[in-house]
């Protein structure tokens, strides 16, 4: 909560601390609501999700994935159009196996086993017992020092790494600017002025922003709303009008404002317009670039 001056009310902080193992690597942090960097603020570090083209899986496999992803992803579909898959069911996943390892023999693959074929499909993230006492241990110390104030806590940020001996690192991390969850800074998206509401809230989810189901609105008008489906309806028609249309032709004047599921409680995203004509002019049904052709 803030007071009258827009100052933060330290009584109503609540500070969050956050660990994380992957194999022998492993994190944690102090997250102090408005004081420190958010964990928003770091997305950008994350590792994106692993996937592979679906042309490779299905005409030119090379890797022990390739086999497992075709059995989990196209052969079950095919022959068990009715069932979804129970990853918990060993009856289920025997048959993805079988059909993996099978597709590996006839590709020469070696490599499909049954425990790499539960790891592909659960998209298991290997846990070491020693790094997660480790992290549970610095995250048990922070939460210590915050209740007890017996000592400064961490800022913001303790790495580990124990693949090839012991190494420890801490760093501040630095807040973003322009994050939408613990900066009040508006941002500035670049656009066509020809390009579609639909083309910017495309540019909202598939962008650096993550955004899911964003909403957006200006000062006078409802451009866009996801719920409730009445709404919805009602605000569909302007998703293919252009945004020269939508916000006029000087957009400096007009800050929009963008709410998202991922966003907590009733933080918002705000941000501007810069009608750049070197910028592509977008519709929002281009064809996803990282799709297959």
């Amino acid at each position: 909560e803030v007071d009258d001056d827009g100052a933060v009310d330290p009584e109503t902080v609540i500070p969050m601390i956050d660990g994380g193992t992957e194999g022998f690597k492993g994190q944690a942090r102090v997250i102090i609501p408005r004081f420190t960097s958010c964990f928003e603020c770091s997305l950008d570090t994350f590792p994106p999700q692993r996937t592979y083209p679906l042309c490779t899986i299905a005409e030119k496999p090379r890797l022990p994935e390739h086999c497992i992803s075709y059995a989990h992803v196209i052969e079950w579909p095919k022959h068990f159009p009715d069932k979804p898959m129970d990853t918990d069911s060993t009856d289920d996943m025997r048959w993805v196996y079988e059909r993996a390892k099978a597709r590996a023999d006839a590709f020469g693959i070696s490599g499909v086993t049954y425990m790499k074929t539960s790891g592909v499909v659960k998209n298991i993230i290997p846990a070491i017992a020693s790094t997660n006492a480790i992290i549970a241990g610095v995250c048990v110390n922070e939460a210590f020092k915050l209740a007890t104030l017996c000592s400064q806590t961490l800022d913001t940020y303790f790495m580990y790494m124990g693949a090839d001996g012991v190494y420890t690192h801490t760093f501040r991390y630095d807040k973003k600017d322009d994050c939408p969850v613990c900066s009040s800074t508006v941002r500035t998206v670049a656009v066509h002025p020809r390009s579609t509401l639909k083309a910017l809230l495309r540019l909202l989810k598939e962008g650096d922003l993550r955004l899911k189901a964003p909403s957006i609105t200006k000062s006078d008008q409802t451009l866009y709303m996801q719920k409730p489906e009445a709404l919805e309806r009602a605000t569909r028609p302007n998703l293919d009008k252009p945004l020269v249309e939508v916000v006029g032709e000087t957009p400096d004047d007009e800050t929009l404002t963008v709410t998202d599921p991922i966003f907590p409680g009733d933080v918002a995203l705000s941000i501007k317009l810069a009608f750049d004509d070197s910028k592509p002019e977008l519709t929002g049904d281009e064809p996803d670039p990282n799709e297959d052709r």
